[in-house]
């Protein structure tokens, strides 16, 4: 496993962890001090703020689980990957994610939404 992939790991288990220290606690060590996270639904500023982010997303879809679907892709500071998500392993929503890393952790996260309830799957 790769760095870079690792912190994918590492991006999608802050998305799962409904305990708010442990989540926290892997915010502070996936993501910068200043990071950024935006999509077409939401943004979040700082590691409090997608920390909020997250809580507000899990109380929207309880019990949605979070994976990788593709291969992670790297090009030097730049990172590609896809995500599902959705109850009991179904693929509900899913996703490509484009990330920007510093000093071995995300600085910016731009979310887009491939295939959602009412949208159809791309």
């Amino acid at each position: 496993m790769t760095d870079t992939t690792k912190l994918i790991d590492d991006y999608i288990a802050c998305w799962n962890e409904t305990d708010a220290g442990k989540r926290r606690a892997l915010i502070d060590r996936a993501w910068s001090e200043r990071a950024t996270y935006v999509d077409p639904m939401m943004t979040g500023e700082g590691r409090t703020g997608i920390d909020a982010m997250i809580a507000g997303v899990q109380a929207k879809f309880p019990g949605f689980r979070f994976r990788v679907s593709k291969p992670v892709e790297a090009v030097a500071d730049r990172v590609r990957f896809s995500w599902e998500c959705g109850p009991d392993g179904a693929s509900v929503i899913g996703g490509t994610d484009f990330a920007m890393i510093a000093d071995g952790r995300l600085n910016a996260v731009t979310g887009f939404i491939d295939f959602a309830p009412g949208m159809g799957k791309a």
